[in-house]
């Protein structure tokens, strides 16, 4: 569930998407009608292609923000129109007569990674997924690291540049996520053009589009361009650290690298690894595999997939 669209589908145990589909999220009335068209994009769904719900195990989501598992209650989710601690499972099981389980979007992607993805079948990994934001999903003998209060995994928001980091949303200057996110390289990159504007086609690209996007920064480091190639060592340095701190701490088998930011490929991937080398501990970057997700955007749905798989028996 995102804050613009949320995505269906109906998959099945072997983790196969067999319908998929989105509809718009709804934020009126504090997002009172989320859950109910959900279920009746379901039901609409199940009538196209002649099924019962009875075929229906249950439904996994992932949502954006802290989820408490147990209850699935979202903490935090303003952009959804929900204020704290909003009963999300409760709801979308009334809505629905259907057992739900609720997880953190970014804890869904890992999942989904784990299963059908990247990580095929680590039991110990860490998704890092690089879009408008940066998320994190930790995963620790298969299961999801959730934390006292669904906060676990926050990779985003450690602090990457704790002296003279850029303001992050979170009300934190420093964090990964103002440097490593879309946004963070779009910042990064007006930086530089602001000091460099004569050195790189950037400025060519910004004056006739009247503004660059992380995909442009990206391809003309692709292309060589200097200033682009001097943005993306910047954003590898950081996350390189920061990866290496994490896999310090967890000794993951695989870290997997997703969200739009991902698609630059080894561009990105590379200098990455090299600065994971640099920091990680021997013993760690030796048994430490980085590499780029697979699944894309139906990581998410897989992944929530997987939570039915595991909990309705």
């Amino acid at each position: 569930m995102g804050g613009t669209t949320t995505k269906l589908a109906f998959i099945n145990l072997d983790g196969e998407i067999l319908y998929k589909w989105e509809i718009p999220t709804d934020h009126s009335n504090e997002g009172e009608n989320i859950t109910l068209n959900i279920s009746n994009a379901i039901n609409q769904k199940l009538t196209e292609i002649g099924k019962d719900k009875e075929n229906l195990l249950g439904i996994g989501m992932g949502a954006p923000g802290p989820v408490h598992y147990e209850t699935g209650v979202i903490l935090n989710a303003v952009n959804l129109g929900w204020k704290d601690n909003f009963p999300l499972r409760d709801m979308l099981e009334a809505a629905t007569s259907l057992p739900a389980f609720i997880e953190n979007d970014a804890n869904c992607a890992a999942l989904g990674e784990m299963w059908k993805g990247a990580g095929n079948g680590a039991k110990d990994l860490v998704c890092v997924t690089l879009g408008t934001g940066v998320g994190g999903g930790v995963i620790a003998n298969g299961d999801i690291v959730q934390g006292v209060n669904g906060a676990g995994g926050e990779i985003g928001h450690i602090t990457a540049l704790p002296a003279r980091g850029a303001l992050c949303n979170c009300g934190k200057e420093g964090c990964l996520e103002t440097i490593a996110s879309a946004t963070g390289i779009v910042r990064l990159a007006n930086e530089a053009l602001g000091i460099h504007e004569a050195e790189s086609k950037l400025s060519e690209v910004k004056n006739r589009n009247g503004a660059i996007t992380a995909k442009d920064v990206i391809d003309s480091a692709r292309n060589g361009d200097k200033l682009a190639l001097k943005i993306i060592d910047e954003v590898s340095y950081y996350l390189g650290f920061v990866l290496a701190g994490i896999a310090n701490t967890l000794n993951p088998e695989k870290i997997v690298l997703g969200g739009g930011v991902s698609k630059a490929g080894q561009v990105l991937l590379d200098p990455v690894k090299e600065k994971f080398t640099q920091f990680a501990f021997t013993p760690v970057k030796k048994s430490t595999e980085i590499t780029i997700a697979t699944l894309g955007n139906d990581a998410g749905v897989i992944g929530a997939a997987w939570l039915v798989k595991k909990n309705v028996k």
